[in-house]
This record gives C-alpha cells, sequence and structure tokens, in this order.
C-alpha cells in the first residue's frame, strides 16, 4: 500500500491528485503545520528532512514531489500521462524539474518578503516594511514577471504544459500556478486562470481534495 504524508497546504496535494488520476489504491497520514507555518516535528520520524511530500511504498521511502512522480509514473503509470510524442515528452521532463528548481524559490521568496513585517519586533517594523517592499520591488516582481508570461506562453496553444493533453507536467506545475494566481499577481492573467480552472473542475482533482481535506489554493 502507498502511504502518502500529506501536510496540509503543501506540494502533497500534487501527489494525491496524481494517485487519483492513476487510479491506485493509497492510504494518507496527515500533519498539521505548526503555528509558525512548518512542519512538525513527526515527519522527521519519516525522512531525516521533515519534509512533505513523502511517501512510503513496500519499504521503501521517496521525498521530492518530482521524484515521487518518476517514481510512481515508472512503477504505477504504465504510460499514463506521458504524452506519447518524443517533443512533448521531453517538454514534460523539463516542468518536472522546472518546477521546484525554478518557480517555487520565486514564489517561496514572496512570501517570505511579505511575512518579514509581522515577523519583527515592533519598534523596527517600518523599516523591516521598507526591506521588505524593496526585496520584492527590485528582486521578486521582476523575476515572477518574466516567468507568469513564460507559463501564458507555454500555455497558450494547446492549454497543457506538455503536448495536447492533460501530462505529469500539469500536476506538477499546478501548485506553483494555484500559489501565483492566489498571491503573486497572476489573478488578472486569462489564461492561467482558465488552467486553474479546468484542472479544478477534474474529477480525480475534486476527489484528492475530498480524501486531503481543506487545501487554500482551490
Amino acid at each position: 500500500m502507498i502511504t502518502v504524508h500529506h501536510l496540509n497546504n503543501s506540494r502533497s496535494q500534487r501527489v494525491l491528485w496524481l494517485l487519483e488520476e492513476l487510479g491506485l489504491n493509497y492510504e494518507i497520514v496527515r500533519y498539521e503545520r505548526d503555528p509558525s507555518m512548518f512542519a512538525p516535528p513527526e515527519l522527521r520520524a519519516i525522512h531525516p528532512l521533515g519534509k512533505s511530500p513523502v511517501i512510503t511504498d513496500d519499504g521503501l521511502t521517496v521525498a521530492e514531489t518530482g521524484a515521487i512522480v518518476e517514481y510512481l509514473l515508472e512503477t504505477y503509470g504504465a504510460g499514463r500521462l506521458v504524452p506519447s510524442d518524443p517533443k512533448a515528452r521531453q517538454q514534460m521532463r523539463y516542468w518536472l524539474h522546472y518546477a521546484e528548481g525554478s518557480a517555487m524559490p520565486l514564489l517561496l521568496l514572496k512570501l517570505v518578503a511579505s511575512q518579514i513585517p509581522a515577523r519583527v519586533p515592533a519598534l523596527i517594523r517600518p523599516i523591516a516594511s521598507l526591506i521588505s517592499k524593496g526585496l520584492d520591488a527590485k528582486m521578486v516582481a521582476p523575476g515572477l514577471k518574466t516567468h507568469l508570461a513564460f507559463w501564458e506562453a507555454s500555455l497558450k496553444e494547446t492549454g497543457w504544459f506538455a503536448g495536447d493533453a492533460l501530462s505529469a507536467a500539469d500536476i506538477m506545475m499546478s501548485f506553483p500556478v494555484e500559489a501565483a494566481v492566489s498571491r503573486a499577481g497572476a489573478a488578472d492573467r486569462p489564461v492561467l486562470k482558465a488552467f486553474i480552472e479546468r484542472i479544478h473542475a477534474r474529477d480525480a482533482y475534486q476527489r484528492a481534495l475530498a480524501r486531503g481535506g481543506p487545501y487554500a489554493y482551490a
């Protein structure tokens, strides 16, 4: 039995969605973030870094979303969610790595910058707010603008990130796009909004929500 160690409002929601799309049996062990929004220490018993997502399957522990996606596709996918066209397959491989390697660091930096004023003593909050706004304006926002335009251009032709149908690339990119629409100025981009509406309407996505519990980006 595949076990998903699932943290609320996290990247692990994608793993549940993938499992539902593949029609696999699995069980969930749920973890809740602490007041500081960090994963609880109990996750370190599963993997030394104490991060989610992590899955266990037949004595094997697999961490990192991209590695989990590749493992599930190679072990149980039987060719599903992988484009048959070689060029589209390479595109899928690119997005599997891009989602965490390029997209999420910028979104995380934006989140961290927005949290700075609230996490310092009140006396220096005005200075912290200036630092936060400067960091966002000079470093984060320009980079995000470039990436969001890249996403839109990539989706514009077929509505999917790799090929002309849903693939693992779309599942991996769902979390960055959801986060960007929620907190990074992507809500006014029609192509990205249409992508979100399309994936949220899928039965497998809705089943994953029902199994995983409340999810802020849905």
